[in-house]
């Protein structure tokens, strides 16, 4: 197959090749990073957290009653997360928008949501507590930017289905990437 066959029909870009997928990838894994570290703050490994401009908001956000409603950390959470995000999208190739909708649709659907939530959690630090945390604010700016992308890559795998249900072929063996469903669809 050639480069040409990995860009979908009506695109002018594959959102499934490597310099796509990388940065979300390295954003990913830069996201772990800094939710590993405060989730070590959050189990008391560490005594104290790195906060360069507002003060005590670090501590007062970490130690906060919401960074507790589950039985382990949010930024814990917020780590198996990136850890996802990263795996979902080294796996496949830069046909996987064709031949493996399954993991990209997974990929989109981590993404999407970890967005969300970093997004809400920013929302509640000045309105329930006062308080900014700088570490929190980049792990939700690096949620963000690894959703554009992420997207990109899910529409293309969701406009695939759609051609595979117009063909009248099945939607299910089209899912899990079976080969015979590849040859007949584009």
């Amino acid at each position: 197959m050639s480069t040409k066959d990995a860009i979908p029909p009506g695109w002018s870009y594959n959102p499934a090749s490597w310099p796509q997928r990388l940065p979300i990838v390295i954003a990913a894994l830069v996201g772990m990073g800094i939710a590993t570290y405060l989730a070590l703050f959050q189990l008391k490994v560490i005594d104290t957290v790195w906060e360069p401009f507002f003060g005590d908001g670090s501590r007062k956000i970490l130690t906060s009653k919401t960074s507790q409603i589950l039985p382990i950390p949010d930024a814990a959470l917020g780590a198996i997360g990136y850890v996802a995000d990263a795996l979902g999208g080294i796996i496949g190739g830069v046909r996987r928008w064709r031949t493996m909708p399954w993991i990209v649709i997974a990929f989109g659907l981590a993404v999407g949501p970890l967005g969300f939530v970093s997004v809400l959690l920013v929302v509640l630090q000045p309105v329930l507590y006062d308080a900014w945390c700088t570490l929190c604010l980049s792990t939700a700016l690096i949620s963000v930017v690894m959703i554009g992308p992420a997207m990109d890559e899910m529409l293309a795998s969701l406009q695939y289905m759609k051609r595979v249900k117009e063909a009248n072929v099945s939607l299910w063996k089209a899912f899990w990437g079976y080969k015979e469903v590849q040859g007949r669809v584009i």
